[in-house]
């Protein structure tokens, strides 16, 4: 057996894809192609990705992947003679093989995107009945990671019901847990692992472990077929909603949907937020801070999706905030942190507007303790030491400003500070 090859080993809650070599341990950081530039990508516009991560010291801080999304082949179809993808040309002139050597020549790892159907989301050859050819081609062509979507799913593949999952464009249909259109909807205790969907994302799977390279998993099956029940023991992360955009509406409806799932986070796997719009128009800088510490501290995968050099000063700075990426990296913790009270709602609402707004979570460092105004003015949060699990009611913690790096001296029973509205204070507190 490769020492590269993929076990599936059982935590204590579910299986979890293992690569030997401590890939997929924990949280992806890196860049990605779609969210800046959907299908106008080439070679030279992901050189310049990659060294303007170098340039403005995100690969110091950790990031280490330079993803290609979709639209990076021709659109005619495969190979006549060896049916395998064929980057375009004219975009690609080096192959992908080519421009993977260039992006490990700078220190990263290079990843790709296909989909488990017959055509990518934008139209491009993807990998259903593919499997083993793709796998072992981008493995030849030195291929880190796999984002695997989820369009054009034959009907042979299609599930025999589906998983009632919320959807910011179709609020209206799931009230507090519940699809209020329940006709299409599998049973409850439906096992949704024996579906088509996990079938054929176990497929890819198979056939990546099957290669002589590590290449991480990260599934993006959009939070349907019960993704949650089987996304653990297939990839290194797994989707867990519809497509993130830029806007404040779209951050809270991912985050609400994000806080009742988060018992899933450990070591070696992980829902995924899907990838940030820090940098992007359509965020105000209080609103970036928000989304990048959620991110953070959900420990889902963080992948820009900006174009480095176009972005503010700020928005790189949130990017590069170490406290946050330290907590979303810890070696020794590995669950995310948690809401501990949901703060306008009674605990446990499910509602897209006014999500959770007090979490907390343990850490190398101390405790982190972030507090969400999700309103329109500013307020004033206070964290009482008695609510969070990690602190002590009646003890005294020295803070820290995570945002700021300014020492906030010492604080007893509870902490009261001044959040922005679409803001959210971030503190560590240690003994």
């Amino acid at each position: 057996m490769s020492l590269v090859k993929a076990l599936l080993f059982t935590a204590s809650t579910a299986q979890a894809l293992e690569w030997a070599d401590g890939t997929g341990r924990l949280p992806a950081l890196g860049w990605n192609s779609w969210n800046a530039y959907h299908c106008d990508i080439n070679e030279s516009l992901i050189l310049d990705a990659a060294n303007a991560m170098v340039e403005f010291g995100f690969k110091d801080a950790g990031y280490e992947y330079v993803n290609l999304d979709d639209c990076w082949s021709v659109k005619s179809g495969r190979d006549n003679v060896t049916q395998q993808l064929v980057p375009d040309p004219t975009r690609f002139p080096n192959g992908i093989s080519g421009l993977a050597d260039k992006i490990h020549d700078l220190g990263f790892k290079i990843g790709i995107y296909s989909s488990a159907g017959t055509e990518t989301c934008a139209g491009y050859p993807a990998s259903i009945n593919y499997e083993e050819i793709d796998a072992a081609t981008w493995s030849a062509w030195g291929i880190d990671y796999l984002k695997y979507d989820n369009c054009n799913v034959p009907s042979n593949w299609t599930d025999e019901c589906a998983a009632c999952v919320y959807s910011l464009n179709d609020p209206d249909n799931y009230v507090n847990g519940t699809c209020v259109d329940s006709d299409d909807y599998c049973p409850a205790g439906y096992d949704y692992s024996t579906s088509n969907s996990a079938k054929r994302y176990a497929n890819m799977r198979d056939a990546l472990q099957a290669q002589n390279r590590t290449i991480l998993y990260s599934l993006c099956s959009w939070g349907t077929a019960g993704v949650e029940q089987w996304g653990n023991e297939t990839g290194n992360s797994w989707r867990m909603s519809d497509d993130i955009q830029p806007a404040w509406a779209s951050v809270m409806s991912i985050l609400n949907m994000n806080s009742f799932i988060l018992n899933d986070v450990n070591f070696w796997g992980r829902p995924d937020g899907d990838m940030l719009e820090v940098g992007n128009a359509g965020l105000s800088v209080a609103e970036e801070r928000t989304h990048f510490a959620f991110w953070a501290a959900m420990k889902g995968p963080l992948l820009i999706g900006t174009n480095l050099y176009n972005a503010s000063d700020d928005a790189k700075a949130i990017l590069l905030n170490k406290y946050l990426l330290a907590f979303n990296q810890d070696a020794v913790h590995g669950e995310a942190a948690k809401p501990y009270k949901w703060g306008t709602n009674p605990d446990y609402t499910f509602n897209a507007t006014y999500p959770a707004e007090f979490w907390s979570g343990a850490s190398q460092s101390g405790t982190l303790v972030l507090l969400l105004n999700s309103g329109a003015d500013s307020q004033n949060k206070t964290a009482d030491f008695a609510e969070i699990p990690q602190l002590d009611a009646d003890a005294t913690y020295s803070v820290l400003d995570v945002w700021t790096g300014e020492d906030l001296g010492s604080a007893t029973s509870s902490l009261t500070v001044e959040v922005a509205s679409h803001d959210t204070a971030a503190l560590l507190f240690t003994s």
